[in-house]
C-alpha cells in the first residue's frame, strides 16, 4: 500500500462544478511533490458550507486503487 498526503481548498462553488459532472476527477500536488489524480466523488461526504478545506491522507493499493481518503 502506499500513502500520499496532500491540502486542498475547494470554494463551494468551485465544488458545484464536480458535483454537476463538469469535472470528474481532481488533481492535486503531493507533499512530498507527486502529482496525484482521484474521483472527485471520493471528497464529497468532505464538504462543509465554504467548500473543501484541509489536509488529507489517500492510500492506494499495489494496483493503484483509491483504498482510503482521510481528513487528518
Amino acid at each position: 500500500m502506499q500513502k500520499m498526503r496532500f491540502s486542498i481548498s475547494i470554494s463551494s462553488e468551485q465544488y458545484q462544478a464536480y458535483y454537476q459532472g463538469a469535472a470528474k476527477f481532481v488533481r492535486v500536488q503531493a507533499e512530498d511533490g507527486r502529482s496525484l489524480k482521484f474521483p472527485a466523488e471520493k471528497l464529497q461526504r468532505f464538504i462543509m458550507h465554504d467548500g473543501i478545506n484541509g489536509r488529507f491522507e489517500i492510500v492506494f493499493d499495489d494496483d493503484h486503487k483509491l483504498v482510503s481518503l482521510e481528513r487528518i
